[in-house]
């Protein structure tokens, strides 16, 4: 588990990059939450324009793997196939929570789209980058920043792939002996 100075160093680093960084962003506390469309709606903007992002295990052979932090729109969900061609890999999966949070300092659902970990890259979704301001949550379920994209360009270099599925698309593989997944209702 995630020790209790690792999570304040995963708060305080990014935002010490920011602000050295001089770098256009908000900050905004609000009350804890880790799930997408509830953070979207407490902070008040559009799902297109949240960070979503899940550490993904990414299989290169028999003995071999490297861990990424997948980054895609909020109302998308991580494309494993297109993270693992990506990648040259064999198999992609979601990491287990406990690596997760240790190879990024932060709980689950407060996994920033930055890594300080050189063996662990940011691969970005273009989507997300589209609009003017992306938000996530700061290292903590009860941060949140808002931050030019320009700016996050700029101080992450993240590597940009088309690695999401949107609802319709996941919705519409789906077999028709399993039910499609319901996207959430997101009212503002």
């Amino acid at each position: 588990m995630t020790s209790a100075t690792a999570i304040a160093d995963s708060h305080a680093r990014p935002l010490c990059l920011l602000a050295d960084a001089g770098a256009d962003y908000r900050l905004l506390r609000h009350s804890p939450e880790g799930r997408t469309d509830l953070a979207s709606l407490i902070r008040g903007h559009s799902l297109e324009q949240a960070a979503k992002c899940l550490v993904i295990r990414v299989a290169l052979g028999r003995k071999q793997r490297r861990y990424v932090i997948a980054v895609v729109p909020g109302h998308c969900r991580v494309d494993l196939e297109a993270v693992r061609d990506e990648y040259g890999g064999t198999n992609a999966s979601f990491a287990v929570r406990e690596v997760a949070e240790e190879l990024t300092g932060c709980v689950s659902g407060s996994i920033m789209p930055v890594s300080f970990d050189p063996a662990v890259e940011v691969v970005v979704d273009p989507a997300l980058l589209e609009h003017e301001e992306i938000w996530f949550n700061a290292g903590r379920l009860d941060v949140s920043v808002a931050l030019r994209t320009s700016g996050y360009r700029a101080l992450v270099r993240p590597r940009t792939a088309r690695i999401s599925e949107e609802p319709a698309l996941v919705s519409a593989s789906a077999s028709p002996s399993t039910p499609a997944p319901v996207p959430s209702a997101v009212s503002g």
